[in-house]
Formats: C-alpha cells, sequence, structure tokens
C-alpha cells in the first residue's frame, strides 16, 4: 500500500527544515544551571528598554523627515545630504565605545565594580577630548563634506550646510552620551537610557513644531529650525544622563573629578576593541557615502524616494539592534564569568526570539509598505515606487536581524575584527560596485541600488554566522 501523499511529501520537507533549523540556531544543549524561562526574562529584561529606547529614536527621525517634508523635496534631499556625515563621525565614537562596553560587561560579570567604573570614566575622558576636536573641524569643514556628498550650489547646498553646522554645534554632548550610553549597555541597564532618550525625543518634536513652521510665537527657520531642535533635544539628553550616573544607582557612579585623568593601560584596552571597529564603521561609512553620491546622481525626486525608504529601513535595524545590545551584554558578562556554555546558550535563544521579529516585520513591511510611505509624501510615483522597494527590504529582514545579533555577540566577546572585516568587506566591496553595476550597466536605476543593498546584507549575514560558528571568539583575551 502506497503512503499518503501528506506524509511522502510532506514529512521530508518537515524533517529538513527542523534539520536546518537546529543548525541555524546552533541548538547547544542548555547548561543544566540555567533556566529557559529565565534565560528569556533577562534577555526581553535587556531588549525590551533598548528597542523602546532605539524605536522612539528612529520614530523621532521618521517625523524629523515628514515635517521637513512637508516644505518640498528639496528638504528632504538636503537633510539626506546630511545624515552620512553626521553618522560617519557619531559612529567612529559609537564604534570606539563598543570597547568600553564589552570590558563593562567583562567586568560586570567578574563582580568587579572598581574596574568597571575606572573603564567608564576613561571612555567619557577620550570621547571628550575627541568630540571637541572632530566638532571643531566637522563645523569648519561641513559644505565641503555636503558637496562630497553631491550637493550642487542651489536649492539644497546652502540649507544642508547650514543643517549640518548646526549639528556639529550640539556633536559634543551627543558623542558623551554615547559613551555613557556604552557602559550602561555593558551592565544590561537600558531602561536608564530609554528613559533619558524619550524626554530627548519628546524635547526634539515640540521644538520641530515650533522652529520648523514658527508656531507658538518662535521664529520660522524651517530646516534650521528642524537642526536646532534635534540639537536642543541631545542637550537634555546628556544632562539627564549626567544626572542618573551621578546617582550611582545603576552600578557605575561618575565622579567628575576622574575626567581627563587617563589611565594609559586601560585606554589601551579600550582602543584594542574599539579600534577595529571604529575602522569598520569608517569603512562602511566611506561605502555608504559611495553608495549615496551613486543614488544622489539619479535626481533630487528619486534620491527623495530613496530618503523615505533609507529612513523605514532604519527602522526596521532597531529590533536587530535592541537583541544585538542584549546579546553583547550577556555575552560579555558570561565570559566575566568564564561560562562560554551559558554565553552560547544566551546568544541562541536572543537570536531565535530576534529572528521571529525580525520575520514579523517582514511581513508588516511587504503589505503595508505604501501606507507607511504615504506619511512621508503625498506624490503618487513616489509611494507606488517606495512601496515597491519596501518589499525588498522585508525580504531580507530575518538575514539582517541575524547579522545585527550575532555581531553584536562578537563584540561582546571582543572580537570586533572580524566584524570590522565582514562588515568593510561587503560594503566597500558589494553596494557600491554592484549599485553602479545594477543601475547604470544594467540601467535598473534606484531598483538597482537597492537590489545591491539586498546583496550586502545578505552575504554579510551569512559572513558573520560562520565566523560565529567557528567559536574563535572564545579565545579572545580583553
Amino acid at each position: 500500500m502506497s503512503q499518503p501523499v501528506n506524509q511522502t511529501v510532506f514529512a521530508p520537507a518537515a524533517g529538513a527544515l527542523r534539520r536546518f533549523w537546529i543548525r541555524w540556531f546552533q541548538a547547544d544543549p542548555i547548561p543544566s544551571d540555567l533556566h529557559p524561562a529565565h534565560m528569556r526574562r533577562q534577555i526581553l529584561a535587556i531588549v525590551l528598554p533598548a528597542m523602546v529606547e532605539l524605536i522612539l529614536t528612529q520614530l523621532v527621525s521618521m517625523v524629523d523627515m515628514m515635517m521637513v517634508g512637508q516644505l518640498g523635496s528639496w528638504a528632504i534631499a538636503a537633510v539626506g545630504l546630511t545624515t552620512q556625515p553626521k553618522f560617519l563621525l557619531l559612529m567612529v565614537f559609537i564604534a570606539l565605545n563598543s570597547g568600553a562596553t564589552a570590558m563593562v560587561a567583562r567586568f560586570k560579570g567578574a563582580q568587579d565594580p572598581v574596574m568597571a567604573n575606572k573603564t567608564m570614566h576613561q571612555s567619557l575622558s577620550l570621547t571628550l577630548v575627541l568630540a571637541v576636536v572632530v566638532a571643531a573641524l566637522g563645523y569648519v569643514f561641513s559644505q565641503w563634506m555636503v558637496r562630497a556628498m553631491g550637493g550642487i550650489a542651489g536649492e539644497t547646498l546652502e540649507p544642508a550646510t547650514q543643517y549640518l553646522q548646526i549639528q556639529m554645534l550640539g556633536f559634543v554632548p551627543l558623542a558623551l552620551t554615547t559613551a555613557i550610553t556604552a557602559a550602561l549597555r555593558g551592565v544590561g541597564k537600558t531602561k536608564a537610557s530609554m528613559y533619558y532618550n524619550l524626554v530627548s525625543n519628546l524635547v526634539n518634536v515640540f521644538f520641530n513644531y515650533c522652529l520648523i513652521y514658527g508656531r507658538l510665537g518662535m521664529p520660522r527657520m524651517e530646516l534650521a529650525g528642524a537642526s536646532l531642535a534635534t540639537v536642543l533635544g541631545q542637550c537634555v539628553a546628556f544632562v539627564i544622563a549626567l544626572l542618573l550616573l551621578t546617582a550611582g544607582k545603576h552600578y557605575l557612579k561618575l565622579h567628575f573629578n576622574q575626567i581627563l585623568r587617563f589611565d594609559l593601560d586601560l585606554i589601551r584596552r579600550i582602543m584594542r576593541i574599539g579600534m577595529p571597529a571604529m575602522i569598520e564603521q569608517l569603512v562602511m561609512r566611506t561605502g555608504i557615502i559611495l553608495y549615496v553620491r551613486l543614488v544622489a546622481s539619479l535626481g533630487t525626486e528619486l534620491y527623495a524616494t530613496h530618503q523615505i525608504c533609507m529612513n523605514i529601513l532604519s527602522l526596521s535595524f532597531m529590533n536587530g539592534q535592541a537583541f544585538g545590545i542584549s546579546a553583547t551584554s550577556l555575552m560579555g558578562q558570561s565570559l566575566g564569568r568564564e561560562r562560554v556554555d551559558e554565553a552560547k546558550a544566551y546568544v541562541r535563544y536572543t537570536r531565535m526570539l530576534g529572528m521571529i521579529v525580525s520575520t514579523l516585520l517582514g511581513i508588516v513591511l511587504f503589505f503595508c509598505g505604501s501606507w507607511i510611505a504615504a506619511l512621508y509624501s503625498n506624490e503618487a510615483h513616489v509611494i507606488e515606487m517606495s512601496g515597491g522597494l519596501l518589499k525588498i527590504v522585508a525580504l531580507i529582514q530575518p538575514l539582517q536581524g541575524s547579522q545585527l545579533i550575532l555581531s553584536g555577540a562578537l563584540r561582546g566577546a571582543g572580537d570586533t575584527r572580524s566584524t570590522a572585516v565582514i562588515g568593510g568587506s561587503t560594503m566597500l566591496g558589494i553596494r557600491p560596485l554592484l549599485g553602479w553595476l545594477l543601475v547604470y550597466p544594467c540601467s535598473l536605476g534606484l531598483w538597482g541600488a537597492w537590489l545591491a543593498l539586498a546583496t550586502d546584507q545578505s552575504v554579510r549575514s551569512i559572513w558573520t554566522y560562520i565566523r560565529y560558528r567557528k567559536g574563535k571568539w572564545q579565545q579572545i583575551k580583553v
């Protein structure tokens, strides 16, 4: 008697899917002293505040873009010209402070609060000195950076330059806040950074309303008003972050007399982990700048469409980044306790939960992308193209989520060199080169640019997974 069709066809497929699922999530046995429910609670205790913080921050960025967009496509394009230069400078500090996150997490796991606090103070001191220099240079060379992004004299160059100069005036408190946030993430205290970023975002939106359009008796400053509103919000966040650290209720306590007292040995240890991450961000941002210049060459309207989709794509990163923060913190703390088995188990669960959320987010973007794009523009062709491009974003969500989480785990182990090689190679070697090939020789225009982006994300995800599975991160000393 022949077997039922559902057994002959679906049983092998189900078995193959199960084997793939086990292999993809590296289902190592859970240590006997850990319970899955307890692990999930610990993961979510870090993830949920971090996700709220990141999503709210990105939502405010989206609201910024929507409010600026009411001034016209030129305003969206002008803000877009400043985004990458600012992020290039800021990501240098975020990457450098990844060394502080990894070390603070290790010291927390080893129950050494003295060294955890010394690391935080050295991170703040280093950030302060470098941020002053970067802010001054950024202000002086603002117009040059806008021109380098493809800005030309006319309706976008001058307002974009003014926007970026105002951002540079608030760069020092922004950089110091990222250093504080990095230290707090090392001890798993993401709720604190959620609070001060929430207040910052509310301040930003309020002054956007007042300064862009000239409401409540304030001057109409248009694009400059949007930039000033952002800086005011960042300054508020910095003040609250300082007050929280001074109170010392989050394992870390700030002593102002310890700032600018440099411990060169500790700084070298921070930079040994942070420098590869910083180089990674410099290379990646260089690749992004080349990519953005490519898209900017397609014209203001298509570039505005691209900016809308990039703004929405940035929101989708927040999920993976939040779970990545959890992976970084729990990986570092587990290795500080010399528990490699515990580290693997936490990464496995973090990745599984994160990819479930990524898949759900992908479904929303696939079917509702056009509706979301309509919040930015009322031009039918812009909405239609944005909806199509967001389907590409939807399809790469699981891979994107996996890559961000495993990269966070590697950074928590101090393996920032591998993430630098992977991120730099794909961002500089795939996205701009393949983008140019698909945009011009293949005549795919903006679609080609986004197919190149999807390819970059996919290759990076698979490469990161292979690196994690090799397990070399287990031998790294910080």
